[in-house]
Formats: structure tokens, C-alpha cells, sequence
């Protein structure tokens, strides 16, 4: 077969030779075939003809207007479902081996009869125009901390024109997650773009039977950076498409840092903070110039940041708690019955009264949860201590496990006096020092001596240092023993008494597992 190559040399040594043979010959083509070629003008891949026709009959062509009518009612049905059903149909007719040749057919009605598919219209981005942010979860990347999980979310911002992005640590899409993130990015940043696109979170978009598109308190951070909000539709993802890209994108570079590292494990939460911004500088390295452009196109940034939390007004119930966003605090029981206020910020809150702030108290994530502080309610508890054994957040009453273990000591020793003895432990706890009375604790369950206040005082008051986790001895385990009897490949009898154990082993080396563990029961006797 003359290639295309062929007939172009042909052209060129046409021009040099004397005759059209030596030129042909030359090109590597018989004369007749060189002059059908140049009276034609054309190259062989012009001349040949697209291969139209069939090889073989068509299994499926007495069928296959049964299969269409099934594909305009559903197009979505799958060529190997039709070819199930045909096959199901007319027992016998289909091979399995002619299942490709009906999904060839139904991919090329798809492309040439079928409906037609969504389309996507990419955008134009022009620099300091637009910015979008959404929450996604790092849980998959496994992080850890002090070898605790670290589930957690990020507040993941992105310029679009420029790619540049930066992230933040949070644990919730409250809206106090999202003020905090979204000033923290602007404020790194520098500058105010125009417009801001972000998915439909109820923290900041209402529902679409609410005549007001977004939130009042959204739509007050939006003014404060004199920013234009914007939604994508319900869901349709693709229209927040940069932010959704760079997920991925951040998940993975992350990922692969991590494989770097060599470790999962961080020491802190500010450790990790720490090598997550080192990530997102690593990739807007890359993005300078394209960033410098939209720097000049931002706006200035406002004089101070708006307050990222959420002012309450809660009054303090008669069990010395309070009730914020479903949740179960507990504050003074000198409080019960004034109303305080609550600031509410993204992973903590705030109570304050006349001006003055009384707690600072972790925030709870979820609802229907709780966090007693025994120290606001023990002066009370104490002089009712038949409230103990039935109270509803019991649990929170116990701060250390040690504790726990000396409650349920004493209820073995003393049922009846075992809520009075254990809350004036915990009132003796709140008073001199709770570390001191653990340690107390600690030495009496140890030495098996009896539980009591006095034997709790006695020890706080003798200063006794507590003892260091460093003080544990552990002794070291000779392994030698174990490596010996793995290491064989051989089944080994041994006998014991009547009884006979069979062991046989897989692999060598020590860290091996025992594959079989068998005991003839036939000849055990008595």
C-alpha cells in the first residue's frame, strides 16, 4: 500500500529526474501506480473511501426497534440491561459474547438520535472581579493529634482569575465559621474583591420560599467589605466550579506533603495550622504574576474586622445552666434567674453580665449536648447530695477517670454513703486543688486503703509531688522465645497431659501469626 509520504517524495522527485520511472522507482511505487497518483492530485488517505459497510449481519437487527422504543421511554437504560432482558426474551438467541456489540449500537444512537446532554458554558474571569469560598471535610486525609483523630472542616477560599487560595480550620457551617473564615482570608489577602459566590448554606442563604435572598446577619458582613453576594443553584455544584476544583486539588497536595513528612501526628492544633499554611504558600507560589495583576484590582480593606461572633440573651434557668443553640451550659449558680449575655464565636462563648465577662466556655459542637462544670453547682449539690445518683448530667460530675473509679468504689463499700463521701471529695476538690485530690485519689485506690474525706485531706495536706507519667516502669519482654517457635515451617506436637495441641505456622522472621491452633479432642480423657 502507497502511503501519503510515498506520493509527496514522488512529487519532489518528479521535478529532479529525466523520467517518471526512475522518479517511481526512487519513491518506491511501480510507474503505473506513480502516474495514477499524479494525474489525480491528490494523496492516497484522500482517495480511499471510509469504510461504511458492514463485515457481518447485525445480531441485533431484528430487535432493535424494540430496543429503541425502550430507549425513548428511559434513555438512561443501560446497554447491559437491554441485552439482559433480550437474552431473558429470547432464551438461547443472545450469547453473552454479543454484549459488546449491542453497547457499540447503543453508545452510537446516544451520539446521533438520543437526547441531547447538558452543556457547560466556561466563563471569562477577570481579575478582582469574583472570589468563592465553601466548607469541605479533611476527615479522609486521617489527621491526627497526639495520635487522637483530628476530624475537622476548612473554610476554603479561592480568587478566580488568579487560582490563589487560603484555608482555615473549623469544625461546623454555623455562620460564625463562616464570618470567621471569610475575614481571615480577605484580611490575608488585603484587598476586597467585588463579588463573592458561595454554595446555599442555611447560615447564610434562606429558603427559597423567603422573600429575602440571604440571611440578615450574611447580608450585614457582605456590606461591612462592601461585597456583592451571589448563590449557585440548588444542586448544581459545577456553577461553584473553581472552588470545587481546588477541594480536590488542596486534599491531594496535602495528602502528598503528608507522605513527605513521613507522619499523620502533629503535637498541637497550631502545628498543623502551621503546615497547612505552608501548603497553600507552596501552591500560590506558582500563581504571582497572575496575582499581582488582580492585586491591583482589589479594594481596600475596611478599618477593623466585624465581630465574628453572635450576641444572645439568655437567662440563667434554676439549675444553675444555660440553654445556647440547643446546648446545655453550666455558669455561677449566682446567675440563676438574671439574664446574661452570650457572644457565641465559631469554637467558643462568651458569657458576660454587667459589662463584665464571668466565663469563657468551649462551644459544643452538634445539639442536644451538655458541659457541667462541677465547680458552679458542688456548693449546692453538696448539701442535697440524694440529687446525685438520678441527675441528669451526672457524668459531667466526674473531671477525671479517677474519680469515677472512687465513686464506684464507694458504692461497693457504702451504697447508701457513697453520693454524700464522693461530693464532699469533689467540694474538697474545688476548694484546695483538683490535681492534688486525683493524686489523693490515686495513691488510696492503689494501696487498697478505704476512701474518705479525711484520708483525701491528709494526703493534700502533706504536699506529696504527684507522681510523673516518666516514674512507669515497664519491663522489657524477651521476644527470643516467640521468634524461635514462629520461625519454623515444620508442625510441632506438644504434648500436654492426655491432651494434644497442634501448631503450625506461616512465614518466617518473628512477627509472624499462628495459622492453626488444633486440639485432638478424640484422645483427651477424664
Amino acid at each position: 500500500m502507497v502511503s501519503d509520504c510515498q506520493v509527496r517524495r514522488l512529487g519532489m522527485l518528479i521535478e529532479k529526474e529525466k523520467t517518471l520511472s526512475v522518479a517511481a522507482a526512487k519513491a518506491g511505487m511501480d510507474e503505473k501506480t506513480a502516474r495514477r497518483y499524479l494525474r489525480a492530485g491528490r494523496l492516497p488517505s484522500q482517495i480511499k473511501k471510509p469504510h461504511i459497510w458492514r463485515t457481518r449481519d447485525d445480531p441485533f437487527e431484528g430487535v432493535w426497534e424494540e430496543l429503541k422504543e425502550f430507549l425513548g421511554l428511559n434513555a438512561g437504560l443501560e446497554a447491559k440491561t437491554l441485552f439482559e432482558h433480550l437474552q431473558h426474551k429470547y432464551g438461547g438467541c443472545f450469547p453473552d459474547g454479543q454484549l459488546r456489540t449491542l453497547q457499540r449500537r447503543v453508545k452510537r444512537w446516544r451520539a446521533l438520535e438520543g437526547p441531547s446532554k447538558e452543556t457547560y458554558f466556561p466563563q471569562c474571569h477577570r481579575p478582582g472581579e469574583l472570589c468563592e469560598a465553601d466548607f469541605t471535610s479533611m476527615n479522609s486525609l486521617g489527621v491526627t493529634i497526639q495520635g487522637q483523630r483530628f476530624d475537622h472542616l476548612l473554610y476554603h477560599f479561592v480568587l478566580t482569575y488568579s487560582n490563589w487560595e487560603t484555608g482555615s480550620v473549623c469544625f461546623s457551617e454555623s455562620f460564625e465559621s463562616l464570618s470567621e473564615g471569610l475575614q481571615s482570608a480577605l484580611w490575608k489577602l488585603g484587598g476586597v474583591p467585588k463579588e463573592l459566590r458561595m454554595d446555599r448554606l442555611s447560615a447564610a442563604v434562606h429558603k427559597e420560599c423567603n422573600p429575602e435572598e440571604f440571611t440578615p446577619r450574611y447580608q450585614a458582613l457582605l456590606r461591612h467589605y462592601g461585597l456583592k453576594g451571589s448563590k449557585i443553584q440548588r444542586g448544581e455544584a459545577h456553577e461553584n466550579g473553581d472552588i470545587e476544583q481546588r477541594h480536590y486539588r488542596i486534599k491531594r497536595a496535602l495528602d502528598q506533603a503528608l507522605m513527605l513528612r513521613g507522619s499523620l501526628d502533629f503535637s498541637s492544633r497550631v502545628e498543623y495550622e502551621a503546615f497547612l499554611q505552608k501548603v497553600f504558600n507552596q501552591l500560590d507560589s506558582g500563581r504571582r504574576e497572575r496575582f499581582s495583576e488582580e492585586l491591583g484590582h482589589l479594594r481596600r480593606l475596611p478599618e477593623r474586622r466585624l465581630d465574628d461572633c453572635r450576641w444572645l440573651k439568655v437567662k440563667v434557668g434554676p439549675a444553675s445552666s444555660i440553654s445556647v443553640c440547643n446546648n446545655v451550659y453550666s455558669v455561677s449558680s449566682r446567675l440563676i434567674g438574671e439574664r446574661v449575655s452570650v457572644r457565641l464565636y465559631a469554637e467558643h462563648l462568651e458569657v458576660w453580665y454587667g459589662q463584665r465577662r464571668v466565663e469563657s466556655i468551649p462551644r459544643l459542637r452538634g445539639e442536644r449536648r451538655h458541659r457541667i462544670q462541677y465547680r458552679h453547682i458542688i456548693d449546692w449539690l453538696v448539701r442535697k447530695p440524694g440529687a446525685f445518683e438520678n441527675y441528669r448530667y451526672r457524668d459531667d460530675l466526674f473531671p477525671t477517670t479517677r474519680f469515677r473509679m472512687a465513686y464506684d468504689f464507694l458504692k461497693r463499700k457504702s451504697p447508701t454513703q457513697a453520693a454524700k463521701i464522693y461530693l464532699e471529695i469533689l467540694y474538697l476538690a474545688a476548694r484546695e486543688s483538683e490535681t492534688g485530690a486525683d493524686e489523693a485519689l490515686r495513691m488510696l485506690l492503689k494501696e487498697g486503703q478505704m476512701i474518705s474525706v479525711e484520708a483525701v485531706r491528709k494526703i493534700l495536706g502533706s504536699n506529696l509531688p504527684a507522681q510523673s507519667i516518666r516514674d512507669v516502669e515497664v519491663q522489657e519482654i524477651d521476644l527470643g522465645n516467640y521468634d524461635e517457635l514462629l520461625s519454623s515451617r515444620k508442625t510441632q506436637e506438644v504434648g500436654c497431659g492426655t491432651n494434644t495441641v497442634t501448631i503450625r505456622s506461616k512465614g518466617d522472621g518473628g512477627a509472624k501469626n499462628i495459622s492453626r491452633l488444633k486440639v485432638d479432642k478424640k484422645e483427651t480423657r477424664g
